[in-house]
């Protein structure tokens, strides 16, 4: 099994800033993407940002700028750097990785979600 640990959300006031960590353990093969999805009330999941192992980074239009993704391949862990905060970044936020395990194909896991809230 996988289980991947979500930290860092909270309320910010709108202009600040927050970082999420996101730690992958247990059965670990080699971490293809990880990435953030956010998902707001009655909308879609939507991606934020993927990186992959090779530190190919993809940002959301909506967040170009403004965050930042980073990855430490040694800790299995992903951070999402976000800045300049809008009450429209208000979401429940979601680590996905994507693994390759040894037999092929893929596997993909979710974090539980953690919620950020952005006051105006």
């Amino acid at each position: 099994q996988v289980q991947l640990v979500e930290s860092g959300g909270g309320l910010v006031q709108a202009g600040g800033s927050l970082t999420l960590s996101c730690a992958a353990s247990g059965n670990i093969f080699s971490i293809n993407r990880m990435g953030w999805y956010r998902q707001g009330p009655g909308k879609q999941r939507e991606l934020v940002a993927d990186i992959t192992r090779g530190g190919s980074i993809n940002y959301a239009d909506f967040v170009k700028g403004r965050f930042t993704i980073s990855r430490d391949n040694a800790k299995n862990t992903v951070y999402l750097q976000m800045n300049s905060l809008k009450p429209e970044d208000t979401s429940v936020y979601y680590c996905n990785i994507v693994m390759v395990p040894p037999w092929g194909g893929t596997r993909e896991y979710w974090g539980q979600g953690t919620q950020i809230t952005v006051s105006s």
